[in-house]
């Protein structure tokens, strides 16, 4: 081929490729900038988490670790449990760890639940489950060695600035243990959304005429591909109700599935399968979408989409709420990057009462607020008063403090509950807040410790039988429905001689010799333990004692004590033999039991050898061969002794 026709053929070749895609992409501008447009989400994805499957274990334990960025924060917490016929689900222990201030609206219905946290740092708005300080840890491995002294952990989870978790305690998880693992997708398990918002971006198709506009939303790929559904909820506020007027551009990972909800007819250009909320089991194909921001947008012109009225790239994610304000026809791309907030609502008078918990003593009720957190939630005090108006509170420079004994300010006394009112004026509002608080009088509640002989709790009893078992009730008197009690610890001591027997510690039994049992019908704690059948030195008494915790039942009741008050309460008790009323069996009787046993089994073993070799043909005795017996027949036979004087399993050195 001549040099000049080849070049000239090079140069057609490049004319044709610059007419391409490449110069197709050239011939429009959009320049993404923010809008007032909202979007919220939930996902699954954590920066650390595991699951494990504990199918059966009592108690499963979940373990949070909570970041926030603000001083204060309010984090609202759901536990779900699926329905299982009728059965109760089994106790939860949720540990907390936070590392800021956070109000906690938690729920948890039907589920017996244990919280441990941080009192400093978390103020629960309505609490109705039992509660222990979480110990300091410098460390998550700390926690955690901690949280696996309590019982299986069942998952572990660290986010970042949460403003709502759900967790489902139906594990779907066949791993045995829960190691954590970085950027873990949590799956069914939990569901959560950040406090901030995520950024949303829109812009105008230069060279397209109209006005139709295009919503696109990129889900970013996860680290475990998985199938699964994405829903898709879409407020637009606008007049039109042309389906030509805008198109929805959904573009994920190939797993990805949608399900969408939109409050106005629109095209629907999705990668994956997708389906309307109206109509879910019509399922529709979906198309090959580009993975880039300039490719989706190159999509939404070749669509006739004159304006990107959203445009939002978001992690894997579960849920995605978006909200505009305006149509994208009004749009106006702003020249510098805006920041989207939450609009300021002023002084949180919700979050504000929730700060009213006052510390009551034996002589008076003290309330303190700091001002640090007052001007966080955008609050600004004028006056702090109890309900007699002259009661003032004293200003410091951080804190107001308002006290007073319980004889003064309008305090009312009933029975062993004291009550007043807190009343708040604020700068920003013309009507005062106000807000109920009592105080529970501790000087007048006594703890009575009960043994009885039968699960009835009919006749009380300060004597027990060896081998016999014992149930026992602790009460409060008198009773205040607003009290929960909890039982600690239990123990055994019978005497200089013996080793302590523990009964219950940290709120559970601590061997199958004890049974925690249903309480009675006005809430007194009752459990049942089982007392050996032979021990040596004999007991002849014994002094049982509970450790129980009081704390109001529900804080939202405004019911405040001093702190998590703590009392112990005892008991003596007389313990005899079985079949001996007034005395135990002395050492001296049992070891002639032992030898009469022992010299009639020789007697026996005597004459049966004396009739055996007397009765043998003499011609056909054999010679007798002694042979060492097993190990395992030796220790069986000793084992079977031992445990031939023993009247329960439960007869170890530790065990009652």
């Amino acid at each position: 081929m001549d040099r000049g026709v080849l070049c000239q053929a090079v140069a057609l070749l490049l004319v044709v490729c610059s007419l391409g895609p490449t110069s197709l992409a050239e011939t429009f501008y959009c320049d993404l900038q923010p809008v007032d447009s909202k979007v919220t989400y939930e996902m699954s994805q954590v920066s650390e988490g595991c699951v494990a499957q504990i199918p059966d274990a009592t108690l499963e334990v979940h373990v949070l670790f909570l970041t926030f960025q603000g001083d204060v924060s309010e984090l609202k917490l759901t536990l779900q449990t699926s329905k299982q016929g009728g059965i109760r689900p089994r106790e939860v222990l949720l540990i907390l760890s936070v590392n800021k201030s956070i109000f906690l609206k938690l729920q948890a219905p039907g589920i017996p639940l244990q919280l441990a946290y941080d009192p400093k740092l978390v103020i629960p708005e309505a609490l109705d489950a039992n509660t222990t300080q979480l110990p300091s840890f410098t460390t998550k491995d700390q926690l955690l060695n901690w949280a696996t002294t309590k019982g299986p952990i069942a998952s572990a989870t660290e986010l970042n600035d949460p403003e709502t978790i759900l967790l489902r305690l139906d594990q779907a998880s066949s791993s045995p243990l829960c190691i954590l693992e970085p950027q873990k997708a949590m799956g069914h398990t939990l569901e959560w959304s950040r406090k901030a918002y995520a950024p949303v971006r829109g812009c105008r198709l230069e060279g397209v005429a109209g006005h139709k506009e295009a919503h696109i939303l990129r889900i970013l790929p996860g680290p475990e591909a998985w199938p699964r559904t994405v829903t898709v909820k879409l407020e637009l506020n606008c007049a039109w109700r042309d389906t030509d007027a805008a198109v929805l551009i959904l573009q994920g990972p190939p797993y990805v599935s949608w399900l969408i909800d939109a409050n106005h007819n629109m095209q629907i250009w999705t990668t994956g399968e997708y389906s309307l909320k109206i109509f879910p089991d019509r399922i529709n194909s979906g198309f090959q979408l580009p993975n880039t921001t300039q490719g989706l947008l190159g999509e939404a012109r070749r669509l006739n989409a004159s304006v990107v009225a959203s445009f939002v790239e978001l992690p894997l994610t579960s849920d995605v709420s978006l909200k505009t304000h305006s149509c994208g026809s009004g749009l106006q791309p702003s020249p510098t990057p805006v920041e989207i907030t939450t609009a300021n609502k002023g002084c949180n008078q919700e979050l504000l009462l929730t700060l009213i918990q006052p510390k009551c003593s034996s002589d008076g009720m003290t309330l303190v607020l700091k001002k640090d957190l007052i001007s966080t939630l955008l609050c600004t005090i004028t006056s702090l008063t109890f309900w007699d108006s002259s009661c003032q509170a004293e200003e410091t420079e951080d804190e107001f403090v308002l006290s007073s004994g319980y004889s003064s300010c309008g305090m009312e006394v009933m029975e062993n509950v004291v009550s007043n009112e807190v009343v708040i004026r604020l700068l920003s509002s013309s009507s005062p807040q106000r807000r109920k608080v009592q105080c529970i009088n501790m000087d007048n509640l006594s703890l009575q410790l009960g043994l009885y002989l039968s699960p009835h709790f009919l006749q009380a009893s300060n004597t027990i039988e060896l081998g016999q078992q014992g149930f026992v009730q602790v009460s409060v008197s008198p009773s205040i429905p607003e009290l929960k009690i909890q039982l600690e610890s239990c123990q055994l001591n019978l005497g200089p001689d013996m080793e302590i027997v523990e009964l219950i510690q940290g709120q559970e039994a601590k061997s199958s010799c004890v049974s925690l049992l249903s309480p009675s019908p006005s809430g007194d704690i009752r459990f049942s333990f089982l007392l050996r059948g032979y021990m040596v030195p004999m007991p002849t008494t014994g002094i049982l004692s509970c450790s129980v915790t009081m704390h109001p039942r529900i804080r939202s009741l405004a019911l405040f004590l001093l702190q998590e008050v703590h009392k112990t309460v005892s008991m003596r008790l007389n313990i005899v033999s079985a079949g001996l009323p007034d005395k135990g069996l002395v050492l001296p009787a049992v070891l002639g039991i032992t030898f009469g046993a022992f010299l009639i089994g020789a007697l026996l073993t005597a004459a049966l050898w004396y009739i055996y070799s007397h009765t043998r043909h003499p011609g056909k005795r054999e010679p007798v061969v002694a042979v060492a017996a097993p190990a395992s027949s030796e220790s069986s036979s000793t084992n079977h002794s031992i445990g031939s004087t023993q009247s329960t399993p439960c007869s170890t050195s530790s065990m009652a």
